[in-house]
């Protein structure tokens, strides 16, 4: 007997299109509108939300992630899902003008490299504690 070979998986693009925005994170050039100063400073100092995890005081400024403990950022620092993020964030996005120079119309520049280094980590006074520092903020709230 032949084998047949059978074709089912043909028609599942629209299974693949849930597949590629289930974990859909933010793009190179949003997070780059995110290091600014005046956006940066209100990312890294938001108020306690309860959906996010740790309450959303623990936030990586480059992955665009929370992390529920001060210790948890500060190993997701080392890491190297963080550092290919900052390898990546060190050529300047492109933009509009570029496209169009890259297209003919004027003379293509090269984007320009840059220094990007890891955000500054709150020092926390109690290392392992910060559970109780965040309890002690939901109760300020709630009051």
């Amino acid at each position: 007997m032949v084998y047949k070979r059978k074709k089912y998986h043909n028609g599942d693009t629209h299974l693949k299109k849930r597949w590629r925005t289930k974990r859909r994170q933010k793009d190179l050039d949003e997070i780059d509108n995110d290091l600014k100063e005046e956006n940066a400073e209100k990312l890294l100092n938001q108020e306690v939300d309860l959906d996010r995890p740790g309450c959303a005081q623990h936030y990586c400024l480059h992955c665009a992630r929370y992390f529920i403990n001060q210790r948890a950022l500060e190993d997701h620092f080392t890491t190297k899902v963080h550092k290919r993020r900052l390898k990546a964030l060190e050529l300047e996005p492109y933009t509009v003008e570029d496209s169009e120079r890259a297209a003919g119309q004027g003379n293509f520049i090269a984007p320009k490299k840059r220094k990007i280094e890891t955000q500054i980590s709150k020092t926390s006074l109690v290392d392992d504690d910060d559970d109780v520092v965040m309890k002690s903020k939901v109760a300020k709230i709630s009051n």
